[in-house]
């Protein structure tokens, strides 16, 4: 079945940065708009970040604007998260999340999620 793999998060200090990566496998990672979502705890799931199926177009939450750049290799299946000028309430897990709709019906796939905390 479809795995989507997360990887990179951590601790990291106020003002740090890090990359998520999110690998795919046994899926047309060309055909797959591609979100990262955030869960802080004791709250709900927020999207963070998407980039479309080509690579053409990325948005962002208001609250990661210009701090966050999502990118992606179709080659390598993968999709990246770079994270700068980190803050306290950027701490949550992130998912990435691949999402297609097509006439044969709606494909959405969620990665198990990976901990970034951000503190001193």
């Amino acid at each position: 079945q479809v795995q989507l793999v997360e990887s990179g998060g951590g601790l990291v200090q106020p003002g740090g940065s890090l990359r998520l990566s999110c690998a795919g496998s046994r899926i047309t990672f060309s055909m797959y708009d591609m979100r990262w979502y955030r869960q802080a705890p004791g709250k709900e799931r927020e999207w963070v970040a998407g980039i479309t199926a080509a690579g053409g177009v990325t948005n962002y939450a208001n609250s990661v604007k210009g701090r966050f750049s999502i990118s992606r290799d179709n080659a390598k299946k993968t999709v990246y998260l770079q994270m700068n000028s980190l803050k306290p309430e950027d701490t949550a897990v992130y998912y990435c999340n691949a999402l297609n709709v097509r006439a044969s019906g709606r494909y959405d796939y969620w990665g198990q999620g990976t901990q970034v905390t951000v503190s001193a």
